[in-house]
């Protein structure tokens, strides 16, 4: 890419620990679209499969993925007439799996919302493309997931627990969906955080609505992604680290 992207993390700077995960997620993914390939099949045709025809806006599977060990969950779907994606899939934690020192931000307005154990936090949107392939990361206004809404420091440490430990619709699908939140943890970490940014913009631009209800802000951030150039990405710091003397930071435990 020409553009830095507005969320490119600080690569020199990423902990060692953050790479390692960021780099066991690149290989989950790799494994996931080598045993999908074998079957001539791919995450979106997967996710679909046996679902009946595909309409906008019903979730595919249609009772959404579950993991009532880390409470996180997942569906997909599509109603982005205007942009040119298949659909997308949106990712969330459940009560169960927020820390109970993460409290819902604020709210003055009138509308209900999930609390308590019916509390439910939206992490990241994945564009998916016509070849069942990811595009895009995007966040979205509250009244689009119906989200309980928290602060973006909350929702950030619930990145790396969001984990689908069953076969349901999809291994491979459940697998890979978790790595690409491990891959791309730095951009959506920021993005999640510009997105209150946002939010705090807008409030105060527009100081008489209701800005999580606002139906004039939708999407509050995208980035267009390249699963592929990630991974060469994640590779090429962690060669560079391991060329250093361990004095000079090499990493530890990554092959």
């Amino acid at each position: 890419m020409s553009e830095k992207p507005q969320w490119e993390p600080d690569w020199k700077h990423l902990p060692e620990e953050r790479l390692a995960r960021m780099a066991r997620a690149a290989g989950e993914i790799e494994e996931c679209y080598r045993v999908l390939k074998g079957g001539g099949i791919n995450i979106v045709g997967e996710v679909l499969k046996g679902q009946g025809t595909f309409y906008e806006m019903e979730h595919y599977p249609h009772d959404d993925v579950f993991d009532s060990g880390s409470f996180a969950q997942y569906y997909y779907h599509a109603h982005r007439e205007e942009s040119d994606e298949h659909g997308h899939f949106h990712a969330f934690v459940r009560a169960g799996g927020i820390p109970a020192a993460a409290e819902p931000a604020p709210y003055h307005g009138s509308e209900a919302r999930p609390l308590d154990d019916e509390a439910i936090s939206h992490l990241i949107a994945i564009s998916m493309d016509d070849y069942g392939f990811p595009v895009g990361l995007f966040t979205v206004n509250r009244w689009v997931t119906g989200e309980t809404w928290y602060r973006a420091t909350d929702v950030v440490d619930l990145l790396d627990r969001f984990v689908i430990d069953h076969a349901f619709p999809s291994w491979p699908v459940n697998r890979w969906i978790g790595a690409l939140v491990q891959l791309y943890q730095p951009q959506i970490a920021a993005m999640v955080s510009d997105r209150d940014r946002v939010v705090a913009e807008w409030e105060a631009l527009y100081p008489d609505r209701d800005v999580y209800e606002d139906r004039d802000l939708e999407i509050t951030g995208y980035q267009s992604i390249d699963v592929a150039v990630q991974i060469e990405r994640v590779r090429h710091e962690l060669k560079q680290r391991s060329a250093l003397p361990r004095s000079a930071g090499r990493l530890k435990g990554v092959v």
